[in-house]
């Protein structure tokens, strides 16, 4: 992940802003269907540029997974997402553009990550490799364990999620055009 090279970090995301996306894709469920009131909100990476970048693979379809350190939860006081959960994933710029429902969790060792999983993340430069994984994760989970004073393992717990984009809908289907804008 280049984000090491981007001297921006992210801005806090709007969490107005994302309580209007969160009402407005509600608003459009039957009362029945209604989800709880709750939902994550969250950002990629740790830099704008990256935040950007990755959130632009979500909303082409490219990347419907992602990965986090469990560690990571445990030592900011938050718990890990659970199956059905809902995130409004915002860009660098703290700006709400897209709410997920997670749709299967696994928990593995960062050296037990498989293909798979690392070509649902699509990220790459073009090469969505396993390989090519481990190295960008590594990288950027360098930083984030440094950051916090602990030392990054290849044994450590990585949680391992895969989502589906549910708002807003995908341009052209029924749902989507009959949206306003």
């Amino acid at each position: 992940m280049p984000s090491a090279t981007d001297p921006r970090p992210l801005i806090v995301p709007d969490e107005a802003a994302a309580r209007d996306l969160w009402e407005g894709y509600v608003s459009t469920l039957p009362d029945s269907a209604a989800p709880a009131a709750t939902y994550a909100l969250g950002q990629f990476d740790d830099h704008r540029a990256m935040a950007d970048e990755l959130l632009d693979l979500v909303l082409h379809g490219v990347k419907t997974a992602t990965a986090s350190l469990l560690a990571e939860y445990r030592w900011e006081g938050e718990t890990p997402p659970s199956i059905g959960a809902h995130t409004v994933f915002c860009d660098g710029s703290g700006v709400p553009r897209v709410i997920v429902r997670t749709t299967r969790l696994e928990i593995r060792r960062f050296d037990a990550v498989d293909a798979a999983h690392a070509r649902a993340e699509g990220e790459g430069e073009g090469d969505r490799s396993l390989a090519q994984w481990r190295a960008e994760h590594r990288a950027f989970w360098d930083r984030i364990c440094t950051a916090a004073g602990i030392r990054f393992a290849p044994e450590m717990e990585v949680v391992l999620e895969h989502f589906a984009v549910i708002w807003p809908p995908a341009r052209g289907s029924a749902q989507h055009a009959a949206t306003p804008g």
